[in-house]
């Protein structure tokens, strides 16, 4: 196949739910989210929808990887079964024994109520995940709504987490699936990725299978994203059967004309050739309607500049000393200078980064990441995307491609609006964000301040100088005051803080406190960090 040709490791877009995959847009980052909360709530219905290929086995495979140890599942992946069958596949996911042969609702309730109970004396919890939920029946949706009764006299003993395509939110607007309707704690609907969030997927998918080259250059995206809609599993389609045509042909990359061959032989040309007609006239209604709305705009414009300019003083002009002015071509194009040796633009670009910090950097003591720790940070190498850093908010810096794809590395110190701007070489310069896009395939480092005597990601049960300082943030947060104590335990309480921090913060909420919590810890309690974006300036 093609992945030996174009020096992958695996093949990129394969239509597994491979969680490792995962490009957590803002929309799935969200939906996760939800997902866990459904784990840790008590009781109810969780309700994720999405149209077909969005991403939601996807998402829920993430959620199965990182699930508390005391949490047992019972995943139905086909759902057009009878209540029966329902129970007796319930019954089979959590090993329960019921009488062979039985088809009495009551029998397999029981037992099932039985285990649900014993469960929670031993302090387990139980969660049923419906895959497909939009085959299910009125009959066995009544009876899923059922098994939520079974409880103790503090909660239930059945958390449901129910996942489907859009009609399921039809199905449970009926009258007679109301009460179902009315234990729904938290929903969310996943829909289609944007242009932008098209480009970030792509990359992000062949980062992860090993390439370091970008076979997709801008100029197919838009073209990507017509043909799939934003739909994750059709983007992965179209991509490896283009990435197969590229092989076959001897290109380094996939061109326009190969993208719409890969599309043909997927769709059929009938289909291929409507969504171009009907993206086609979109796109030209649009145009039409921009263009009146701007020809409206255009005359106002000039109606009120005649009025303004009789009476309207001539202003006193001023000088603006506020920056520097910086070249035309550096505003819109992000390469390496010409005159400045690439091989060095790794240490330039970590010297800078921690610059931002007040370290001094010596390339003869050692990788940029044991200097920072000597100084009492932390170094954050990942993947990722713009809305990502832009959620961390710290200075970072980029692996970058110029034209010909040479590597080459600049630190983006700062963002403003749609401009970004970035130190490279020994040179700041602006850039518009779209370049970012064009150049960067998801590489980045940052660094970001760590607590006293820590050693790594503080899990609850822990002790020590790092669960008081965690609890010392939390309390600055929430303004409550703290009694310091040597044998402060990360205990159940505190954990339940932390979720709620991050559920607040559009984190994973796991209870598990690593980088990127403590960088938004940081920053909640108004540490002096270098930021991206300033928050004070935008007000």
């Amino acid at each position: 196949m093609y992945s030996e040709y174009f020096g992958l490791t695996e093949l990129p877009f394969s239509i597994a739910p491979d969680p490792r995959y995962l490009y957590m847009s803002d929309q799935h980052r969200e939906a996760l989210a939800h997902l866990v909360y459904g784990l840790n709530s008590d009781g109810g219905f969780v309700l994720l929808t999405g149209e077909v290929g969005t991403g939601k086995t996807t998402v829920c495979r993430c959620l199965l990887e990182q699930i508390p140890e005391n949490i047992d599942i019972a995943f139905v992946l086909n759902p057009k079964l009878t209540v029966e069958e329902l129970l007796a596949t319930i019954c089979d996911e959590l090993g329960i024994h019921y009488p062979e042969g039985n088809t009495s609702i009551k029998v397999f309730v029981d037992h099932i109520n039985a285990y649900l109970l014993n469960a929670h004396a031993k302090g387990r919890k139980i969660v049923l995940i419906l895959e497909e939920s939009q085959n299910l029946s009125t009959d066995v949706l009544e009876q899923v709504r059922l098994l939520t009764n079974l409880e103790t006299n503090q909660c239930k003993l059945l958390q449901i987490i129910m996942l489907g395509q859009p009609e399921l939110k039809d199905m449970l607007s009926r009258p007679e699936l109301r009460q179902l309707a009315q234990r729904i704690t938290a929903r969310y609907h996943l829909g289609s990725l944007s242009k932008k969030e098209v480009a970030a997927y792509v990359n992000h998918r062949l980062v992860v299978a090993g390439s370091r080259s970008r076979l997709f250059p801008p100029s197919t995206i838009g073209k990507l994203f017509q043909l799939s809609g934003g739909i994750p599993r059709l983007i992965n389609l179209l991509c490896d059967r283009a990435l197969l045509g590229a092989y076959v042909q001897g290109q380094a990359r996939v061109d326009k004309p190969t993208l719409s061959k890969a599309a043909r032989e997927i769709f059929g040309k009938t289909k291929a050739q409507g969504l171009q007609r009907k993206t086609f006239r979109w796109v030209l209604a649009s145009l039409v309607l921009i263009g009146c709305v701007a020809t409206l705009v255009m005359i106002y414009y000039n109606h009120q500049t005649e009025l303004l300019a009789l009476i309207t003083p001539k202003p006193v002009q001023q000088k603006s000393f506020s920056e520097p002015m910086i070249e035309q071509s550096r505003l819109s194009l992000l390469d390496w200078p010409a005159d400045k040796p690439i091989q060095r633009s790794k240490e330039m670009a970590y010297q800078s980064l921690l610059k931002q910090w007040d370290v001094i950097y010596n390339p003869d003591n050692g990788s940029a990441c044991q200097q920072a720790q000597t100084q009492g940070l932390g170094c954050l190498e990942t993947q990722g995307s713009l809305s990502s850093l832009l959620h961390l908010n710290r200075p970072a810096v980029l692996k970058l491609f110029d034209e010909q794809g040479q590597e080459f590395y600049a630190l983006l110190a700062a963002l403003r609006g749609q401009t970004a701007i970035f130190v490279v070489g020994t040179e700041t310069w602006t850039a518009d964000i779209k370049e970012i896009e064009k150049r960067w395939l998801g590489d980045y480092t940052m660094l970001w301040q760590i607590p006293t005597d820590y050693k790594g990601p503080i899990h609850p049960g822990q002790k020590g100088n790092v669960v008081q300082w965690l609890d010392r943030q939390l309390s600055l947060i929430q303004g409550r005051t703290t009694q310091p104590r040597k044998s402060l335990i990360f205990d159940e309480t505190l954990v339940r803080q932390v979720k709620k921090f991050q559920l607040a913060k559009g984190l994973v909420p796991d209870g598990i406190v690593g980088p990127h919590t403590i960088i938004h810890l940081n920053t909640e309690v108004g540490s002096r960090e270098p930021v991206l974006v300033d928050k004070k300036e935008n007000k």
